[in-house]
């Protein structure tokens, strides 16, 4: 007995060690970032800030005096400070500032609902860092918190979440240094409703922090034997972190052969990194399929998933779709100055022999990366971003 009192209080002595070894002893305050249970514990002087339609500037002690809004009507009889402006309104084809931040901080977590799943295409996010005159972030609204295809699903990651019924959350890290402004561009015909909130921290931010990126690019129907370039174009010194992919199989069958490559400082023909299957870089296996009913199996971790397969009742008929993510946060792949990232579309023929495919494929990628950055290409046309309806191929008849 004495013997084990004395092996538990050695380890429960080497784990204190070990833990208070992990506290940073450099003397700096610590600025209130990379937030974790280990450090969640630490005092800070970083101020906390959140915009929403009740406080569109952010500014401390300025929330809910709104007297006009959404909410107005609803609290007619309660007046101010009774949910007066919960939400706003974008008209048709205009562009609204979401929030406009001046000083040094990061954002940590975005919420929002626009209620219009069907449209989130036509709502195009934009985030400009410092000042910038072109965008770091330019995505449609649904892609960008992967769920692309117009239709609610269940993401449970650690950056990106979608609740019931569609609220969208993110809790990437966005730092800035002078300022960050974001706006939400309504392409539609109509006006739309948008509920959101921005949670951000003024403090200090280390020097090497690098600014967020994301990109959005869609190919209607992939040219017979070339590859989907999902980003290409970086320059600068960054990381890459995540990739989301909305998936149109046009092909019977399965789709998901296809290898990964990322070229990066000097790659030219052949990359540094090189995946060896579509379903092997989203961290599944053997065609996502459920072992008992052979039908594919959505599924939404941590740091991969495949959340969306519509329709969820049949297996490789073109016209089947797949949403899929991957975050690179423990393995993010780091460039010194330049960076391109492609994936294959691949299927099987007759033969055993590998068919390149034509499928319809969107995608956003993610990443970190010193400013100033390269400008993005143009965003496709609105009638390239439509979702068109769900359409399956209907089965040949057996002979």
């Amino acid at each position: 007995m004495v013997w084990n009192r004395l092996l538990v209080a050695l380890v429960f002595g080497f784990w204190c060690g070990f833990c208070w070894a992990e506290t940073p002893t450099d003397g700096k305050p610590f600025n209130g970032l990379d937030l974790h249970l280990g450090n969640l514990y630490r005092l800070s002087d970083a101020q906390t800030r959140s915009i929403s339609p009740e406080n569109f500037t952010g500014e401390k002690g300025k929330g809910g005096m709104a007297v006009e809004g959404t909410g107005r009507q609803a609290a007619r009889e309660l007046g101010q400070g009774w949910k007066v402006s919960p939400s706003v309104r974008i008209k048709a084809k205009t562009t609204f500032t979401l929030a406009e931040i001046n000083g040094c901080g990061a954002i940590q977590q975005i919420w929002m609902t626009p209620g219009r799943l069907e449209m989130t295409r036509f709502f195009i996010l934009r985030c400009y860092w410092d000042g910038e005159t072109e965008p770091s972030v330019e995505v449609p609204l649904g892609d960008f918190f992967a769920c692309g295809w117009g239709k609610y699903c269940l993401i449970n990651s650690l950056p990106v979440c979608v609740n019931p019924r569609d609220a969208f959350n993110c809790y990437w890290t966005m730092p800035f240094r002078k300022s960050a402004r974001i706006t939400l561009e309504n392409l539609a015909e109509r006006d739309m409703t948008l509920y959101y909130q921005i949670n951000y921290t003024l403090t200090q931010v280390p020097e090497d922090a690098a600014y967020f990126h994301a990109q959005f690019r869609r190919t209607l129907k992939l040219p017979f034997k070339s590859v989907y370039t999902i980003l290409e174009g970086v320059r600068g010194r960054g990381h890459y972190v995540g990739t989301y992919m909305a998936w149109e199989a046009k092909s019977p069958g399965w789709w998901g052969e296809g290898e990964i490559k990322f070229y990066f400082d000097g790659d030219r023909e052949f990359p540094t990194i090189c995946g060896t299957g579509t379903e092997d870089y989203f961290c599944g296996s053997y065609g996502f399929r459920n072992p008992e009913t052979h039908l594919y199996q959505p599924f939404s971790t941590a740091y991969a998933g495949m959340p969306q397969v519509l329709p969820p009742d049949v297996v490789d008929i073109p016209g089947q779709r797949f949403g899929l993510y991957r975050w690179h946060i423990l393995d993010p792949v780091r460039f010194e100055k330049e960076l391109k990232v492609t994936m294959q579309a691949l299927g099987w023929q007759e033969g055993g022999k590998y068919l390149p495919l034509e499928d319809d494929i969107a995608s956003v990628a993610y990443w970190y990366q010193t400013e100033p950055h390269a400008k993005f290409p143009p965003l496709p046309s609105v009638d390239e971003l439509v979702i068109k309806p769900l359409q399956l191929a209907q089965p040949k008849p057996e002979k």
